[in-house]
């Protein structure tokens, strides 16, 4: 997805001492409960719910009224005039719309609460319910909003939280890097809540840009050098160390959007950014520079033939498709995951916005849309292959007339926000114990988990149908509790009836076992392997791009000179031989063998030259392959695809 572009904003010294002790404690979680001016007016059970009256209100509005997520009115009175703080009272776990009202009964504003259920236990180190923030962009140098930002994450379950980080923002020249920044705060009060923090970055320094290679991308390309890079991911890496806790080392580089990268180019960097990240923090979890969607199976080849697997601990993908469509959709990713967990840190729902800025508010049907989807997408995900589940987005955010946020512009939510915490607190530590596609109920999606709600173990079943379908269990299943898609409680008789609200039914662990549960789609084998500290990459112009057959075009001549390159990642001089070991048909690469010598940190260009034995034009189909015998350095591998140029 398209992203703004982050400025940035300096903060004080003295804040960041404070949030800087957090840090150094290391990330602790307890049970998050709201803090007593209760952010984005939400509450948990048993509070008395209470709403702030913006100025410009409190002496237009005579009455006040409170409706639920199906416009019951459940609350309403007198308004005293100039009354800045209204006293709602003790309302039940759900979404609240609050609308005041003028003498003449028409609604002159309103504002939105909700009531969560109180966690009775910190959210599961190993729970798939995460979210992305972009708090550091979203709150930018604004550390009173990014602290609710991270209040309001942790009160909804969330275990992982995913920000935003401007590598050119940062890295202001090739030894200068920025102090005391926005993703400094951000950092600091997001470990401060026990949050678990995914950092991403998608732009390069303009300093770092290869004008003559990369004329058009700018700094939505990678740095050519991958030592810049280098430079950088292990100085971010010390840097938040015990803050950040995992790396994508850029977001959707296979798009034209974040750079149209091929899948070579995206192995390179990959493997120069994992040295980096555990050099400078060998505990940091380096995941996969994360697609946008999963990957096509062009890309998944290229990831093997690359044998880029030690160089990831996670396989990320994207997706905004239906939920019905992530298990073809994920197919390439399970297999290119090599055996690593997929997480899936961007995934939501486009509904269009029905007003302007700055808070682009969705219609009351579409916000029940998007938090129906809550539970679709995350059941079916996980079912699909996924461990780690990240909602797109937190905060209020509008794109091409596009809303996908789950809290309004003041941070107030919307109902998907409760239904996010409904899954955080129902499907906390879960895992998918497969689907029951019933013959009597086909329509019906039913999803079996093994989680922690409410602290005990539990089997849990989320069931829906796009319409209305009867469905019931076998008998000799037990039922403990059924909730609705906000987390309320319906007691413990199965509704006869699911429809796109989703219900929660709770069993004792082990029931799920007498239903006929369709097995949990599985990632592939574990392959072992130990990264090397060389890596080889190929540099060719932006212009040469072939994103659809991820080649690189090169002309139709006798020979053509290919930059080739081989970098030293470690302290010590590498000595070794590099050798051709596959080619497509008809094309031939210059010298087959070559000897080399690497200082630490160095870089050496390999004379390599391309050529076609004939002037017919060769299918792009297959990969040309370069391998490295460096003794106690390894066996690093190029593999890259070319395609003639066509006029």
């Amino acid at each position: 997805m398209k992203r703004r572009r982050s400025l940035i904003v300096s903060v004080t010294a003295a804040c960041l001492i404070f949030l800087g002790s957090y840090a150094a404690a290391g990330l602790e979680r307890r049970i998050p409960v709201p803090a007593a001016d209760h952010p984005g007016n939400v509450f948990v059970v048993g509070e008395e719910v209470s709403v702030k009256v913006a100025a410009n209100l409190s002496s237009k509005a005579v009455r006040w009224r409170a409706f639920d997520d199906s416009k019951n009115i459940v609350a309403q009175g007198a308004l005293a005039k100039d009354n800045r703080n209204l006293k709602i009272g003790d309302l039940g776990i759900g979404w609240y719309r609050i609308e005041f009202l003028s003498e003449d009964g028409k609604a002159v504003g309103w504002t939105a609460a909700a009531v969560l259920a109180r966690l009775v236990e910190p959210t599961p180190h190993d729970s798939p319910i995460c979210v992305d923030s972009a708090t550091a962009w979203f709150a930018n140098g604004n550390t009173a909003r990014q602290e609710r930002f991270a209040q309001l994450a942790a009160l909804a379950g969330v275990n992982w939280i995913r920000d935003r980080l401007s590598w050119g923002g940062v890295h202001r020249g090739p030894d200068s890097f920025a102090q005391n920044t926005t993703y400094d705060s951000a950092a600091a009060l997001q470990a401060k809540y026990g949050l678990k923090l995914l950092q991403v970055f998608h732009d390069s320094p303009g300093w770092a840009v290869d004008k003559q290679l990369d004329d058009k991308g700018g700094a939505k390309r990678f740095t050519r050098d991958l030592r810049t890079l280098y430079k950088f991911c292990k100085t971010m890496a010390k840097r938040y160390e015990g803050q950040v806790l995992a790396w994508e080392p850029w977001n959707e580089a296979n798009i034209d959007v974040f750079g149209g990268h091929t899948i070579d180019e995206m192995c390179s960097h990959q493997k120069a950014a994992y040295l980096a990240f555990k050099a400078g923090n060998p505990k940091v979890t380096v995941c996969w520079n994360v697609y946008a969607g999963a990957g096509s199976n062009l890309h998944t080849q290229g990831v093997i033939e690359n044998e880029s697997w030690p160089y990831f601990e996670t396989y990320n993908i994207h997706s905004y498709r239906k939920p019905k469509e992530y298990v073809e959709q994920f197919a390439p990713a399970r297999e290119a995951a090599c055996g690593r967990p997929i997480w899936i840190t961007e995934c939501g729902v486009p509904l269009p916005w029905q007003t302007g800025g700055p808070g682009h508010e969705l219609s009351q049907a579409d916000e029940l849309k998007q938090a129906r989807f809550i539970a679709w997408s995350y059941a079916s995900s996980l079912f699909a292959g996924v461990s780690r589940h990240f909602f797109f987005i937190l905060g209020n955010y509008g794109e091409r007339k596009i809303q996908f946020g789950l809290l309004r512009n003041d941070q107030t939510p919307r109902p998907g926000y409760v239904a996010l915490a409904a899954i955080g607190r129902l499907l906390a530590g879960a895992k998918c114990l497969g689907r029951w596609i019933s013959d009597d109920n086909p329509s019906a999606h039913v999803y079996a988990f093994r989680s922690r709600p409410d602290g005990k173990s539990r089997d849990v079943l989320v069931a829906w149908a796009e319409k209305p379908a009867k469905w019931s269990l076998p008998e000799d299943v037990s039922v403990k509790a059924v909730y609705d898609y906000l987390g309320r409680p319906l007691g413990k008789t199965v509704p006869e009836t699911v429809d796109s609200a989703p219900l929660f039914v709770l069993l004792a662990r082990g029931e799920a076992k007498k239903l006929p549960l369709e097995a949990t789609l599985q990632i592939s084998a574990f392959r072992a392997g130990s990264p090397s500290p060389v890596v080889l990459q190929l540099q060719m112009p932006q212009s040469a791009t072939n994103l659809d057959n991820q080649a690189h075009t090169v002309e139709l001549e006798d020979e053509v000179d290919l930059d080739i390159f081989a970098y030293n990642f470690s302290d010590v001089t590498v000595r070794g031989v590099i050798s051709t070991e596959q080619t497509p048909e008809g094309w031939n690469l210059t010298p087959g063998q070559m000897e080399i010598e690497i200082e630490p940190m160095g870089r050496k260009r390999l004379p390599i030259r391309v050529s076609v034995e004939s002037s017919e034009e060769k299918s792009a189909d297959g990969w040309i392959k370069l391998r490295g015998e460096f003794s106690d350095a390894g066996r690093p591998v190029l593999a890259f695809r070319l395609a003639p140029k066509v006029e």
